[in-house]
């Protein structure tokens, strides 16, 4: 028997016969010059494959086509076929060298993908490895070269490899995959979102996993501890059995909290909310019981849209808001650049050394306020449908507020010009992300309607620390008393301007981060959609003043 440490990306245990994916083969790329009358030929059988790479594409995202997540894995991989920015250039340089195409092709990636690698974030990181894994395919099929088909898979195997391209993850859906055992891969990657999606455990950064395991061997992956077992005795693999049989039985009874309030066991309610990204997620908030949208992130919705356009926004705000009904839905305003790759064709972001601390988020929108304007106008053509809350990302001072306010009163005037309808009143508030928004939230406070904190970054920004940067990723914590103190101060200003507060980042999910922002008087809670039964199962188990102690002791007031 032999255990491996690594990182959990999927809770839950899961037990089966492991199938190695054997390690990726290099491709051998042709060194040798061409000669000017060779171009022509080059550039043909390059056209045909980059259409047959397209076709089998298209293909995969048919296949795909109820699941929203994995869709949008191909529909970013038909847009990157079909980038002129990056087909240019591999023209351009085809065109100018004496290459071929094949090696002209392969620099390119490689170059795209370096930038992408050292941008210094792990949203782009992924990007780079999305970009080598789709025109890699193009790279195989003009080489005739034929890697390891992911699909001789079978059910109920235990996916053991270094890492898993985007495209092989469409297996994850066609097959009973009981668990993934990866020595590479992020947490926020997309195999890593899947898992948690389709609830496959899974624990990524085993060091040499590959080395040790064979196809056959029985394995264990326990994504909440964050380990593997290979090959457990007897004794072991009967206390897995058992931890299974408890996990079948406590999703069962996870259920039965989807239409239950949420309420601890004094009987003090609390609101649990739903981040999402695109209008299907809302239709699986509502499955899991959601008291509404608490954030919805609308960059992912212009990912996959690839588009500004004022009426598909609306569309989309309006499908949304008409689903929740009555329930509160609350709207961020496009949280691009930094992090997060999003097309704009008529917004052109520098290169940044930094891109976390660049021209992102709000300080985009007021950079390029036309931008903003056209969100806004759908979002308020949409208000009418249902109760929608508008929130601005990654404020740090009031003045930025204000002028965001000010371009919301034009569009009002605007809309009311133009005699379209919408609600005048819709509340405009600010996510609390920065350790300056929190130290002056006093000020904030005149000009806010809401204050939602968003964990990730407020942590991020406050301990100095790449989150997924694995020398430094220890040092990441968002229970560091630093932290704690920033979401208290805005939880006592905001509670003295009578102004609702709610949390949306990763620590509204946690355990122990329920129990402290419970603690500390938070009582409007949002996350991803398939923990709000837990959520509330975990409220349940305590009286306010249970939390109230657990929180003091936490901030150094005991």
């Amino acid at each position: 028997m032999d255990i491996f440490l690594g990182i959990s990306a999927s809770a839950g245990i899961g037990l089966g016969k492991a199938f190695v994916i054997p390690a990726v083969q290099k491709r051998t790329i042709p060194q040798k010059k061409i000669k000017p009358e060779e171009h022509e030929a080059h550039w043909n059988r390059f056209q045909t494959s980059l259409q047959k790479v397209s076709a089998k594409v298209a293909n995969d995202l048919a296949a795909v086509k109820s699941d929203k997540l994995q869709s949008e894995i191909f529909e970013t991989y038909f847009l990157m076929l079909n980038d002129p920015e990056f087909l240019g250039d591999v023209e351009r340089t085809f065109a100018a060298g004496d290459r071929t195409i094949e090696y002209v092709l392969h620099a390119k990636t490689e170059e795209y993908a370096e930038k992408l690698r050292n941008s210094g974030n792990d949203y782009l990181a992924e990007r780079a490895q999305d970009i080598r894994d789709i025109f890699g395919r193009v790279l195989n099929d003009l080489l005739d070269f034929h890697p390891f088909d992911i699909h001789q898979v079978p059910d109920g195997a235990v996916i053991v490899a270094h890492e898993m391209a985007p495209s092989d993850t469409i297996i994850l859906s066609k097959r009973k995959i009981a668990g993934l055992a990866l020595e590479e891969g992020g947490v926020s990657s997309h195999v890593g979102i899947l898992a948690r999606n389709f609830g496959i455990p899974a624990v990524f950064a085993l060091n040499k996993i590959t080395q040790h395991a064979k196809t056959g061997h029985v394995i264990v992956v326990d994504g909440d501890a964050g380990e593997i077992t290979l090959n457990p005795d007897s004794a072991s693999l009967a206390d897995y059995e058992n931890k299974i049989s408890e996990q079948e039985k406590r999703i069962a009874l996870l259920k039965e909290f989807r239409s239950r309030s949420a309420l601890t066991k004094d009987g003090t309610k609390f609101t649990v909310m739903a981040n999402i990204g695109t209008v299907e997620e809302a239709k699986i908030a509502l499955e899991e019981g959601a008291d509404g949208i608490g954030l919805f992130r609308t960059e992912f919705l212009f990912m996959s849209e690839n588009t500004f356009n004022e009426e598909s926004q609306f569309n989309a705000y309006k499908a949304v808001l008409q689903m929740m009904g009555d329930k509160p839905v609350t709207i961020r305003t496009l949280d691009a650049g930094g992090d997060k790759l999003v097309p704009m064709k008529d917004i052109l972001v520098p290169p940044e050394k930094n891109p976390l601390m660049g021209l992102r988020a709000i300080r985009l929108s007021l950079t390029h306020p036309q931008q903003l304007r056209t969100q806004l106008r759908a979002l308020y053509r949409a208000s009418i449908f249902g109760n929608l809350k508008i929130m601005l990302p990654l404020i740090t001072d009031i003045s930025q507020v204000i002028k965001a306010k000010q371009i919301a009163a034009e569009v009002r005037d605007a809309l009311q010009a133009e005699g379209l309808p919408f609600k005048a009143d819709v509340p405009i508030g600010i996510m609390v992300e920065t350790a300056a928004a929190a130290i002056t939230i006093d000020r904030l406070a005149t000009v806010s309607d809401f204050f939602s904190i968003g964990t990730n970054d407020l942590t991020q920004y406050t301990m100095g620390v790449d989150r997924e940067n694995a020398t430094v990723a220890p040092l990441y914590d968002e229970l560091h008393l630093a932290v704690l103190r920033l979401i208290q101060t805005t939880i006592i200003f905001g509670t003295k301007a009578h102004l609702p507060i709610s949390v949306c980042g990763e620590m509204a999910s946690r355990k122990d981060g329920v129990m402290l922002l419970a603690g500390l008087g938070i009582r409007t809670l949002s996350m991803s959609p398939k923990l709000i039964s837990s959520t509330k199962a975990l409220l349940s188990q305590y009286t306010i003043a249970e939390l109230d102690a657990y929180a003091a002791k936490a901030v150094g007031e005991e």
